[in-house]
């Protein structure tokens, strides 16, 4: 998934609205005729789509980095409230909705500890981006995966030679993709 952090959490503590920010309520289940599973994520008002809003998906990932097994867990621990904010946490005064800047000082943290530079809101769906292109997903895949209308996702790319060089090689290492995906020579 490449989606906007606002999309998902909120700018304060008093900001949350229903019919603007995503629930526990808006999260379904799918999977297609091959069984292949999703999560799919029914966002209320999105920048692009403010009043019909969009769905976000993403399937469980191998390694510890599943966002499955993290958002059950989240769901485990903090069991927030069906009408509210999707990302909540419990404490005494009740649940208490995830802010942007307590993500964002919290992934400074985890940078910090993994001597990485300071991530900005931003910094997750160029991270998205990369990841989907270094695991060789055709670019208008990114592009679909990231909700991207037009050619905007361009702008997030980051480390061009390591996303191109399988298809700069004398023989490219993804020919059967790039003959697919690439328009023939004129």
């Amino acid at each position: 998934m490449a989606a906007r952090l606002g999309e998902f959490i909120l700018p304060s503590l008093t900001a949350f609205q229903p019919t603007l920010h995503v629930k526990p309520a808006d999260m379904r289940h799918d999977k297609d005729r091959h069984g292949h599973k999703v999560t799919v994520l029914h966002l209320p008002a999105t920048k692009v789509a403010p009043l019909e809003g969009k769905d976000v998906h993403w399937a469980a990932q191998d390694g510890p980095v599943d966002p499955a097994e993290a958002l059950a867990n989240h769901l485990r621990i903090n069991w927030p409230d069906d009408g509210g904010p999707l990302f909540a946490w419990k404490q005494r005064k009740g649940p208490r909705p995830l802010t942007r800047t307590a993500f964002l000082k919290r992934m400074d943290r985890v940078a910090a500890l993994t001597q990485e530079p300071p991530m900005k809101g931003h910094g997750l769906r160029v991270g998205a981006t990369l990841e989907y292109l270094l695991r060789e997903v055709p670019f208008d895949i990114v592009q679909s995966i990231g909700r991207w209308s037009g050619e905007s996702f361009k702008l997030y790319l980051r480390k061009h030679a390591v996303i191109m060089a399988p298809y700069l090689q004398s023989s490219p290492l993804l020919d059967e993709i790039t003959h697919y995906t690439m328009p023939p020579p004129r």
